[in-house]
């Protein structure tokens, strides 16, 4: 039941100066008014009209609801005004004179709790001094990053696989660099979400998990053996023709298989250079190559 002693706000007549329940309590949860918002960057609007216009709409403003301004993050700026240098300001554009650890502490001063920038300082991005606003731009309406274009503007080797033949659906928009990546920093090796290469592909592919009677061991030791993770020339992201990967483990005198190619027509002759056969069609008989239910190794019936 609402409480009968509150009165009834309507929007446009009432300011936050008028609700001052315990103690203007409800002015720190509520957006600042329009003569209060008019204030926020004032000394900064004479010449930088339309950053400050971009972040009186930004993610920061609305959360900060007044309390913070453009000196918040780039510092005193009594100087700035009369010698209008970036010497004088901390500036966060390229050329501004800043180190990169600079710049990201002045973001760290406010997020260094949040549980995904834990691990930062062991992260790639930072030990490249990769800076915060190199992905994140505090003046836009959301602080969401455009994943992958912003990726691909550092990382083009990955934007030239995503758009190879075979690909994961990066550029369609259905796997985002952040799916697989935790770009504030890990543990592991490429800044992956998983403790292993297997056991992010797995979120996916759970069908390749097993278990299995017979286990192919490329499988359980590493994907990256056979796949590449963001495109390639070879279907299903293979690192080459399914013909020449087989055989790189697979020799061609195989008792397996020899007796039969002989038969044939005698390919694995001993004074033959090489044992390597083209055009044969191995995944036409072992169709499961990740595991089987079958005792006879990777045969389907």
């Amino acid at each position: 039941m609402r409480n009968r002693l509150l009165p009834k706000i309507v929007v446009g007549t009432w300011s936050l100066a008028m609700i001052t329940l315990g103690g203007g309590l409800w002015g720190q949860f509520l957006a600042p008014d329009l003569a209060q918002a008019a204030e926020l960057g004032a000394a900064c609007v004479s010449c930088h009209e339309k950053p400050v216009a971009s972040f009186k709409a930004s993610y920061h403003a609305k959360i900060w609801q007044g309390k913070n301004d453009c000196q918040s993050c780039h510092a005193a700026t009594d100087k700035h005004e009369n010698d209008p240098s970036k010497q004088n300001v901390t500036s966060f554009n390229k050329g501004g004179g800043r180190a990169a650890e600079e710049l990201s502490q002045k973001c760290l001063g406010c997020h260094k709790k949040a549980a995904h920038l834990a691990l930062w300082d062991m992260g790639a991005h930072k030990k490249n001094d990769v800076t915060c606003v190199a992905c994140h731009d505090i003046h836009s309406p959301r602080s969401t990053v455009k994943q992958p274009t912003v990726c691909f503007g550092c990382h083009k080797d990955v934007r030239s696989d995503a758009n190879k033949m075979s690909h994961h659906p990066i550029i369609e928009g259905k796997v985002k660099c952040s799916d697989c990546h935790n770009t504030h920093g890990t543990q592991t090796k490429h800044m992956i979400k998983a403790e292993s290469t297997n056991q992010l592909c797995y979120k996916c592919h759970a069908d390749k998990r097993g278990p299995f009677i017979y286990e192919h061991p490329p499988v359980a030791e590493d994907c990256l053996i056979c796949h590449t993770t963001h495109g390639s020339r070879h279907e299903s992201l293979l690192v080459e023709k399914v013909v020449s990967l087989c055989q790189n483990c697979h020799a061609a005198d195989d008792a397996t298989h020899e007796g039969a190619v002989n038969v044939a027509g005698n390919m694995f002759a001993a004074n033959r250079a090489s044992k390597r056969v083209s055009a044969r069609g191995c995944i036409e008989c072992h169709h499961a190559i990740h595991g089987s239910a079958n005792f006879k190794r990777s045969f389907t019936k």
